[in-house]
């Protein structure tokens, strides 16, 4: 009976890693969690706004929120996190606005209104289609860009810095890669070898060259904060890391006076006052 015992918990092992080897898209891509219903516009807040469709170069049309501001010292491109859709974004929306910058937000592949399925080279290719409408389609100079991206969207806007003369780049709640993110969740499973999925962060943000800011939160319950700790000392000089406490989805709000306080301050300093 021991032995059978024993057997049968080896499968059981050997089973669950065959799970997380194939289905792990599935876990990191979740645009079903919260919906991919659109919860309500930008018209909430008060904030005018266009509906944008974007092509991508392999044929998807992705959904997204152009929002010019009157008077704007920056232009931002928000690539979000791994779950819900534009509409669950409201709140950083608002106070981006109020920091005086104009907006475009996007789904990904497979997320709100957006065609196909995401996936690793999906949201890559999504996040150059969404940075390339700015420039040929709302006319906004690379250099008046400011790249952000949050939690996996820390990942896509890493990646564009590297490969566009962007202002700046802000990379908050974000893991250094999924590997080792799933190392620290699954420390009992050989986690690396199994993640085919690797959205590095740490590697793209060492491979820019623009002013960055890393937010992170010490109480985040997802993403530890040693993983911006790390991205922090991988990042370009100048560099900044802003603390922030609360949640890994919350945390912007539950710090929202030194959230804001951070963000205003990075943007004086890397923004010249003429643009």
């Amino acid at each position: 009976m021991l032995v059978r015992g024993l057997l049968m918990l080896v499968a059981v092992y050997c089973a669950l890693l065959l799970v997380l080897f194939v289905f792990q898209a599935r876990l990191v891509f979740l645009p079903d969690v919260a919906g991919r219903a659109l919860m309500a516009t930008p018209e909430r807040l008060g904030l005018s706004y266009r509906d944008v469709q974007i092509e991508t170069e392999d044929g998807q049309t992705l959904h997204a929120w152009w929002l010019p501001h009157p008077a704007p010292r920056a232009t931002l491109l928000f690539s979000h996190g791994n779950a819900g859709n534009v509409s669950h974004r409201l709140d950083s929306l608002r106070i981006f606005h109020e920091l005086g910058l104009s907006v475009l937000i996007y789904d990904y592949r497979g997320y709100g209104q957006s065609s196909g399925r995401p996936s690793e080279a999906g949201i890559y290719r999504d996040g150059k289609a969404a940075l390339r409408w700015l420039v040929d389609q709302a006319d906004v100079d690379p250099a008046d860009i400011v790249l952000f991206g949050r939690s996996m969207g820390g990942a896509v806007a890493a990646r564009l810095a590297g490969e566009w003369p962007v202002a700046a780049l802000i990379v908050e709640s974000s893991f250094t890669s999924v590997p080792d993110l799933a190392a620290d969740i699954y420390w009992w499973l050989p986690a690396r070898r199994l993640s085919r999925i690797r959205l590095p962060t740490l590697e793209f943000v060492s491979d820019s060259d623009q002013p960055t800011l890393i937010v992170h939160s010490r109480d985040d319950e997802i993403v530890p904060f040693s993983h911006g700790q790390r991205l922090h000392e991988a990042a370009p000089e100048p560099s900044r890391l802003l603390v922030l406490a609360g949640s890994h989805n919350t945390g912007f709000l539950d710090s929202a006076e030194d959230y804001r306080a951070g963000l205003d301050d990075f943007l004086a300093e890397v923004i010249s006052p003429s643009r």
